[in-house]
């Protein structure tokens, strides 16, 4: 699957709205890439049990873990089937909306608010808010699924003079 996106986010502390644009791309299973662009471009790989984020404006790449205390921060894959989410969140309907609620705890998210789509893909946006009265929405558009992606696609090279952070086990 893949599809670009708009995320809002707005930090409580600082009563400001910060926009992020950008692209999707998503194979089963458990492989998700997230290009942002604009000023601060980043990459965001995840496959399987592994995350790297690659911030090209600090030439810097961090490589970490990515589980599920982790994965509530991107709600996106969700869709992906990283997330199970009748066994892991209590879901509620309200007309266009589905309210999950985290079953356990999930780093710092309350809940989730999906708004579904009346045609096309069912999902048109994710809502995150979490413990802080931040709030995360990620508006989805142009996705289409079964898009013939390459396992090599999620593979991020970088340029040379970028320094590493490996913090994987």
């Amino acid at each position: 699957m893949s599809g670009t996106f708009v995320q809002k986010s707005f930090i409580k502390d600082l009563n400001r709205t910060d926009t992020f644009k950008g692209q999707f791309f998503i194979k089963m299973p458990k492989k998700m890439r997230v290009n942002y662009s604009g000023e601060n471009p980043s990459e965001v790989v995840i496959k399987n049990e592994e995350i790297t984020i690659y911030q090209k404006n600090e030439k810097q790449a961090i490589m970490g873990r990515f589980d599920s205390t982790t994965y509530g921060q991107t709600p996106v894959v969700l869709l992906s089937g990283f997330g199970k989410i009748q066994e892991e969140f209590s879901v509620t309907n309200k007309k266009d909306r589905l309210f999950l609620k985290p079953k356990k705890p999930m780093g710092i998210v309350v809940s989730i608010e999906i708004q579904t789509a009346d045609d096309g893909f069912p999902i048109q946006s994710f809502i995150i808010h979490d413990t802080y009265s931040n709030r995360i929405e990620i508006t989805l558009k142009d996705v289409k699924t079964n898009t013939g992606l390459k396992d090599t696609f999620f593979n991020l090279s970088f340029p040379k003079g970028v320094t590493v952070l490996d913090h994987r086990p």
